[in-house]
């Protein structure tokens, strides 16, 4: 039964919203697919400068350090290209079948290499390792291609290599990881060596590779090459002979150096003990020290010949002078200074040859302060050379106010005053120059040297003739004779200070020396710390060495033989049949 007067219920038309949502659907579509055109292909420029401008980067190209040569231009240090490897910590994926190939290639602990990510995992570069070798470089390459590992790579960069190795050590010294010299030449003229890298914009992916170069902002500048005046042939002479007279002796350490009389410039100048700059630099403390610029001593009987110019130069003495050295002891006060054996009357030429102390300490006495003091001083005693080498010591020359008498004595035959080999070289230099001062270098000297008078022409000749009666016959330094050659020079033995005085049973043992005689063109100085061999005299320990070096030197610089019938051929073919 139907219900009666209820009309049928009309539902409503979404027609129009239909229409009206797929109209604006449409209309989206159709906006999307002309952005899409417009940016494919109206603004293609714009997004590829917008995309390559979030991927550009500045990089460095590195340029080599100035190469360091010998006097002839024999390379004593040179920088090769090498490789270092990095990674970016966010990219590179810690997993294990990753790191561990990687790990064994770069020769590194998994562990290890993993705690280097974690400890820079907010950064986008860090160095794995520096200075690969080329054989490790070209196993990384192969592995991150063959792999796929993302975030690794190679840089380009200059590794030090010096030739000479533990030959030049003290005078080249070396540089750190970042090519910054950290010792000798190195340090020295760092300024002069160092390059300056250029900078370049580049186009890297994803991966942080670099995949295009863009443009060039700033060209790489190469340090420039630096000429030291060492003799690469007498240097590894000096370095031979030092090396096995400190070993023969059982001594504590050595030092050689030789200098150009003409020129002031340094041509050899080694040490014991030595280092490898290509290697580790772990190891005994102190072996990076050019102990010939940087240690100093008291030279002994090597300052007696400073001592009798001093005399000659008041014109109250001469060569002939005769000192009464009787009884062979001088009583100074509370203090005695004492020789082997009275050698009695004597010339200061004796004194010399036979090395008296108590003769150079009468002729020391009667000088003044101010007389003694001012020739040690011209003599450049209690100053450094001037060299430019890190670290050089000046030695210490105590103001002549402050002498007592038994100073002023001790100082005569070289107890009280410290030098280093390079002072004692130069001052031996200005004997054999005729008595003129010049600067010492240790780079090539290009034109003649002017000098400043010290000492008068005659003091010069007449101490440097008593010199050469000390390698004599007669003389404490035989064995410093060279065949062929007049040799002149002073042997030095000398106790090692020690807290309290000095000891009975460490010596220093020096020899300096000229050659040859009759024209001057070298000078050497040779010491040897605390030989503890059977002998420890200078004559014996130091003059064979003196001997064997300039020997070589003389005839590798074509030096001509002086002496062909003298004392000196005698004695050299006695200490070689001995």
């Amino acid at each position: 039964m139907k219900a009666a007067g209820r009309k049928p219920v009309s539902l409503p038309s979404y027609r129009a919203r239909r229409w009206s949502l797929v109209g604006i659907l449409a209309i989206a579509a159709l906006v999307l697919v002309w952005r899409a055109v417009d940016q494919q292909i109206f603004e293609t420029d714009f997004l590829q400068e917008e995309g390559e401008r979030r991927h550009l980067r500045v990089v460095e190209m590195p340029a080599h350090r100035g190469m360091i040569t010998d006097r002839e231009g024999e390379p004593l240090a040179i920088s090769t290209p090498v490789d270092s490897v990095w990674a970016n910590p966010r990219v590179l994926s810690p997993d294990r079948r990753g790191l561990e190939p990687l790990a064994k290639a770069l020769q590194m602990k998994p562990d290890d290499l993993r705690q280097i990510l974690a400890r820079r995992s907010d950064r986008s570069f860090v160095y794995l390792k520096r200075r690969i070798t080329p054989d490790t470089a070209a196993a990384i390459n192969k592995l991150v291609k063959e792999r796929k590992i993302k975030g690794v790579g190679l840089e380009r960069g200059y590794r030090r290599y010096y030739p000479g190795g533990e030959v030049f050590a003290h005078v080249v010294g070396f540089t750190d990881m970042d090519d910054v010299g950290q010792e000798g030449a190195e340090l020295a003229y760092e300024d002069w060596l160092r390059s300056t890298p250029g900078k370049k914009l580049v186009l890297r992916d994803g991966h942080s590779t670099v995949v295009r170069d863009v443009e060039s902002i700033q060209a790489p500048e190469e340090g420039k090459d630096l000429v030291l005046s060492l003799d690469r042939r007498l240097q590894y002479l000096a370095y031979r002979e030092l090396k096995i007279a400190v070993k023969q002796h059982k001594a504590e350490s050595g030092s050689v150096v030789i200098l150009d009389v003409r020129s002031g410039e340094v041509l050899a100048m080694v040490n014991q003990p030595a280092y490898n700059p290509n290697g580790s630099k772990a190891g005994r403390p102190g072996r990076f020290r050019n102990r010939a610029v940087t240690d100093v001593f008291e030279p002994g009987s090597t300052m007696k010949p400073f001592t009798a110019a001093a005399a000659l130069e008041t014109g109250r003495y001469h060569p002939s002078s005769m000192i009464d050295t009787t009884p062979g002891y001088l009583q100074v006060g509370k203090n005695r200074v004492r020789d082997h054996h009275n050698l009695g009357v004597i010339d200061i030429s004796t004194i010399i040859r036979k090395s008296s102390n108590v003769g150079i300490s009468r002729i020391a006495l009667d000088l003044t302060g101010k007389q003694l003091w001012g020739l040690y001083s011209g003599m450049g005693f209690g100053e450094s050379t001037g060299v430019g080498y890190p670290g050089e010591a000046g030695g210490q020359l105590t103001p002549y106010t402050s002498w007592a008498r038994i100073d002023q004595a001790t100082l005569a035959f070289g107890y009280g005053i410290s030098v280093t080999s390079l002072q004692l070289a130069r001052a031996y230099a200005i004997l054999a120059s005729g008595g003129v001062k010049r600067p010492v270098s240790l780079l090539r000297v290009e034109r003649p040297v002017k000098g400043r008078r010290v000492i008068s022409k005659e003091t010069a000749h007449a101490v440097l003739e008593m010199m050469e009666s000390v390698v004599s016959r007669d003389g404490t330094a035989q064995q410093a004779a060279v065949a062929g050659y007049r040799m002149a020079g002073k042997t030095g033995t000398g106790k090692k200070s020690v807290s309290g005085g000095y000891s009975e049973d460490h010596y220093l043992s020096l020899f300096a020396g000229v050659a040859p005689v009759s024209d001057p063109r070298l000078v050497m100085v040779v010491m040897i710390d605390d030989p503890r061999g059977e002998n420890y005299y200078g004559g014996l320990v130091a003059a064979p060495v003196f001997a064997k070096v300039m020997s070589g030197a003389l005839r590798l610089l074509n030096i001509a033989p002086d002496d062909m019938k003298g004392d000196g051929v005698r004695l050299a073919a006695a200490r070689n049949q001995g």
